[in-house]
């Protein structure tokens, strides 16, 4: 069973359009995904702006920056 997970992006990011796609068939597996646009919190601008996109387990607050693979991605949610 896969972890609740968040995605950290924005609105028109190619690269989180890339995440997106890469999460997709685990998604479909079963994956709990929350999109998150950073552009509604100043805070998580700051926090996350030069990073996205950036998975993040919402079990641990373990935190996955892109790029991301699929064997980075399978062994963050182990």
């Amino acid at each position: 069973m896969f972890p609740k997970c968040q995605l950290f992006g924005t609105e028109g990011c190619h690269l989180c359009e890339q995440a997106e796609s890469l999460l997709m068939p685990l998604v479909l597996r079963g994956l709990s995904v929350e999109l998150i646009d950073i552009a509604e919190s100043e805070r998580q601008v700051e926090h996350y702006g030069l990073r996205i996109p950036v998975l993040r387990r919402t079990d641990s607050g373990a935190e996955l920056d892109w790029p991301f693979t699929p064997e980075r991605l399978r062994v963050f949610l182990m």
